[in-house]
């Protein structure tokens, strides 16, 4: 049962209704996922969509390498809904499906390529330990440069953020769709 109804259009004050057509008319093209129940707070709606069309759509990095990023989040943070949408998407932007199973049964996928590992290790580190090491931070800073690895923190912290929005909002999984694997010492 979703702790926040999904609005109809009719049912949105004045300002809701501006946010949405907002949201679906950038790149999202409509309102899904979190913002379903981030629409309840429009103004929040609004920064929070903002931060996120340049998070997803204006890096400059690779949208299959954004999308590790994103993945490793989803399943630090057990957030189905997450995962679903964008397992689909790291599929659609060419990441390889041994990379996508890997990451969802919570283990370090083989043989990625060094853009991949940079940013998987880079992204691991940050949403379990809270800060990449030393080490991943200055691959990742070498490589795609400092502007890019704030980027990557940015995307760890939005999706985690998002990740805390979706388990609580408890929207439904999208027909079809399955749960992530629990992982061992995982709460239910």
């Amino acid at each position: 049962m979703t702790r926040f109804d999904i609005l109809e259009r009719e049912q949105m004050s004045e300002q809701q209704r501006e946010v949405a057509d907002v949201i679906a008319s950038g790149p999202r093209g409509a309102l899904k996922g979190p913002f379903l129940a981030l629409i309840h707070n429009p103004a929040l709606a609004s920064k929070v969509q903002a931060l996120g069309e340049h998070l997803r759509y204006g890096t400059g990095l690779p949208a299959a390498l954004v999308e590790i990023a994103i993945l490793v989040t989803a399943r630090r943070w057990a957030c189905d809904y997450e995962w679903v949408a964008h397992a689909r998407i790291a599929r659609e932007a060419g990441l390889r499906e041994a990379v996508i199973e890997s990451v969802s049964r919570g283990r370090r996928p083989e043989n990625m390529d060094h853009r991949e590992s940079l940013v998987h290790d880079f992204a691991h580190e940050t949403v379990w330990r809270g800060e990449p090491s030393d080490a991943s931070f200055d691959a990742v800073a070498e490589t795609f440069g400092k502007p890019a690895a704030l980027d990557l923190l940015a995307v760890c912290g939005y999706y985690t953020m998002l990740a805390f929005v979706l388990n609580t909002a408890r929207l439904p999984l999208p027909a079809g769709a399955s749960p992530l694997p629990a992982l061992a010492g995982e709460q239910p």
